[in-house]
C-alpha cells in the first residue's frame, strides 16, 4: 500500500509581514457570549468569494446529510502554576506545555534566566500545603523540563491559563472548555469549538451530520507571532496528535459517500493533514498517534478538509497563515477587513468564520 505525501508549495515571495493587520483593541473579546452559539458567524464561500453574516446557531443551514464534523476533544488543564523560589522567595511562574514523561513536563518558565537547572520551586495549594518542583534542563525554543514530586500538584495548585490578551477573570473556568472536551493535556483551548452547544450538536445529528473526534494538545506557542520574516524558517513547536481508528474509518466512509469533511479549528486541521500523509492510496487518512510539526502556509494542498470552522486569529501567527492557505490570502484579507468594519469580536472568546 502506497503512502501519500503532503505537498506544500510555498510562494518564494511569502513574508510574515504580509500577515499583519490593524485591529482596534475594543474588538478583542474579553468575555464569552451566552449562549455559546449566539456568536456571529461570517460565512466565506471560496467558490464565488461571497461574504454573508449569520449566527453560529445557524451552522446547520450550510451543512448537509452525510457531512462529517471533526473536532478536537482536548481538554485544557490547569497549566499555569505560580510559586516561589526556595531560599529567596522570588516569584516564579510556570506554564506547562506538554507531558514529557511521568512527573516530568515541558514548560515555559519565568524568570527563565534566574532559574538554572536544579532550582527548587515551592507551590502552595488551596489548602496551604507545599508542593515542590525542580527546574531541569533547557530545551530548544526557551522551554524547560520541570520535575514534579507528584503530578497531583497540577490540579492542586494550577490555574486555567487564559491567553495574554484576555484581561478579565473568567467567572466559570468551564467556559474555556468545549462542551465535548474529555482528554486533558492542553494549555490553550481549541477555541473554534467553544461555539458549540449540546443542543446545536443534537440538531446537527438529527439533520444527518456525523461527528468524530481527534486529539491535539495545544500549547501557548500556537498564539506566538512568527518572528522570522520568511515564515518557512519559523521553528513551530511539535504537538502530540491522535487520530483514532474509529475517526479514520468514519472519515474514509464519509468521503466514499461524497460527504464533506467539516474541520472544527486549526488544531483539528493539523491532525487531519498530518494523518493524510500516512494514508494508503485508497484512503483519505489513516489512524495516527504521534508528534506533528506541520506548518501549513499558502501553497499547501489540503488532502482532507472540505469546510473549515475557525475563529479570527492574531496577526503574524501560524493560525492566520493556515486559514490563508485554505481560503487564499486574498479572500482572508478581505474577510478580515469586513469583520473589522462590521465590528466582529476577535480571538479566543470572539466570533467565528465558516469557510465553505
Amino acid at each position: 500500500m502506497g503512502v501519500k505525501k503532503l505537498v506544500t508549495h510555498t510562494p518564494p515571495a511569502l513574508r510574515t509581514s504580509d500577515f499583519d493587520y490593524d485591529l482596534p483593541k475594543g474588538l478583542i473579546a474579553q468575555t464569552p457570549l451566552e449562549p455559546r452559539d449566539s456568536s456571529r458567524l461570517l460565512v466565506l464561500d471560496r467558490s464565488d468569494g461571497s461574504l454573508r453574516h449569520h449566527r453560529f446557531s445557524e451552522l446547520g443551514r450550510f451543512l448537509k446529510p452525510g457531512d462529517l464534523l471533526v473536532s478536537n476533544d482536548s481538554r485544557v488543564i490547569p497549566a499555569r502554576l505560580r510559586g516561589v523560589k526556595k531560599g529567596t522567595g522570588g516569584a516564579v511562574e510556570l506554564l506547562l506545555l506538554h507531558r514529557h514523561a511521568p512527573n516530568v513536563w515541558q514548560a515555559l518558565v519565568r524568570p527563565g534566566r534566574r532559574l538554572g537547572p536544579g532550582t527548587q520551586v515551592e507551590l502552595r495549594d488551596r489548602e496551604g500545603r507545599i508542593h515542590r518542583v525542580e527546574v531541569g534542563e533547557r530545551l530548544e525554543g526557551g522551554a524547560r523540563l520541570i520535575h514534579f514530586e507528584s503530578e497531583t500538584a497540577i490540579e492542586a495548585c494550577g490555574l486555567v491559563p487564559l491567553p495574554p490578551y484576555i484581561h478579565k477573570p473568567l467567572a466559570d473556568p468551564e467556559r474555556y472548555q468545549t462542551v465535548y472536551a474529555r482528554v486533558g493535556g492542553s494549555a490553550a483551548a481549541p477555541t473554534a469549538g467553544l461555539h458549540f452547544t449540546p443542543d446545536l450538536l443534537a440538531r446537527l445529528k438529527d439533520a444527518g451530520v456525523g461527528s468524530a473526534f481527534v486529539t491535539l494538545h495545544t500549547g501557548m506557542d500556537t498564539f506566538i507571532p512568527v518572528k522570522e520574516e520568511d515564515p518557512r524558517r519559523h521553528p513551530i513547536h511539535r504537538e502530540f496528535a491522535v487520530l483514532p481508528e474509529e475517526t479514520a474509518r468514519r472519515i474514509n466512509e464519509a468521503r466514499a459517500r461524497d460527504g464533506r469533511i467539516v474541520c472544527v479549528g486549526t488544531t483539528s486541521a493539523r491532525v487531519l493533514e498530518t494523518a493524510a500523509s500516512k494514508a494508503g492510496k485508497d484512503e483519505v487518512v489513516a489512524p495516527y498517534a504521534g508528534w506533528t510539526d506541520l506548518l501549513m502556509l499558502p501553497g499547501h494542498r489540503f488532502e482532507v478538509i472540505d469546510i473549515l470552522v475557525t475563529n479570527f486569529h492574531l496577526p503574524r501567527t501560524t493560525l492566520l497563515m493556515l486559514v490563508s492557505a485554505f481560503a487564499s490570502k486574498e479572500l482572508i484579507d478581505r474577510a478580515y477587513v469586513e469583520a473589522v468594519r462590521q465590528r466582529y469580536r476577535f480571538y479566543s472568546f470572539g466570533d467565528a468564520m465558516l469557510i465553505l
